[in-house]
């Protein structure tokens, strides 16, 4: 593979691109500004998934407990008001439906996933704190991305108080969840993985990552969007090679009347061109010293 070539094109594209692409158990195959912080949009929630399941491992929380469904949230920022969301900003009205009642933790992490809910994930994250997604992102070994408030607590965001996520980061925790499925990890138990690649499995949202591979392809991911970004970070399973994960992250990516069209597009390119190889993902060779 002429990752060369790819990498020319990711050049004179607008905007900021960063990829990631490699074996779960080798240094990747190909990278581009795999270290470059970009806002995490809703790749966030994958951390605030494994700080669910950390927390049922130990006891601290049953992800079967129905828990009430309110829209209020604690802001992140000391002292500012409670926030809360809005459902015209939201991807599941599964949850909404819900206000007013209880759902399980279990299902509400779900939505936040498969739906990319942005209420489900608030609650989720409201159970779960902030400290317990900031230690999912260290066990992962996350050097540059850190979840500080939630969804659409504008008064955290304005206080600098952000959610920056890299190319690299996303690809070890999720390299991290399916490898634990193998053997006990430093996430969460090899149950807990399981459930957690089930739930990332089932993704419903395919219009980026999943629209450059062949159908049927197995292929547990999440994305993310909002004006200006679209990112998407995935583990691709072929039934010919061994899986690997493809991570795409454009910030800034104008291209024509839709940019969020064009990025999608270019996501769809780079994760075909990565499935291409998928049987000669050799790591990056070290250069000489």
């Amino acid at each position: 593979m002429n990752w060369d070539r790819l990498d020319r094109e990711l050049a004179d594209t607008a905007g900021t691109v960063s990829v990631y692409a490699g074996r779960l158990d080798a240094a990747p195959a190909y990278t581009r500004l795999p270290q470059q912080t970009h806002y995490a949009a809703s790749t966030m929630k994958v951390a605030v998934l494994g700080a669910l399941y950390r927390a049922a491992d130990t006891g601290a929380l049953d992800p079967d407990a129905p828990v009430p469904v309110e829209n209020g949230f604690d802001s992140a920022k000391p002292g500012a008001p409670r926030f809360r969301c809005s459902p015209s900003y939201d991807n599941d009205p599964a949850v909404w439906a819900r206000v007013g009642g209880r759902a399980p933790l279990r299902w509400l992490a779900e939505r936040m996933i498969v739906r990319s809910s942005n209420l489900a994930t608030n609650l989720v994250l409201g159970h779960v704190g902030l400290p317990a997604v900031a230690a999912v992102w260290a066990l992962a070994g996350a050097r540059d991305s850190h979840t500080g408030r939630g969804i659409e607590d504008f008064a955290a965001r304005e206080a600098g108080i952000d959610n920056p996520v890299t190319a690299a980061d996303l690809a070890a925790l999720l390299g991290t969840i399916v490898l634990g499925t193998e053997a006990p990890g430093p996430l969460a138990s090899t149950a807990a993985c399981t459930t957690m690649l089930r739930v990332l499995l089932d993704q419903e949202h395919r219009e980026d990552l999943a629209a450059g591979l062949p159908d049927g392809t197995r292929v547990a991911h999440k994305n993310g969007w909002v004006h200006g970004v679209r990112h998407a970070a995935g583990v691709v399973f072929p039934n010919d090679a061994p899986p690997y994960t493809v991570v795409v992250c454009t910030s800034d990516h104008p291209d024509g009347g839709d940019p969020d069209a064009a990025a999608r597009r270019l996501i769809a390119r780079v994760s075909a061109t990565v499935w291409a190889t998928r049987r000669d993902l050799a790591p990056v060779p070290t250069p000489p010293s």
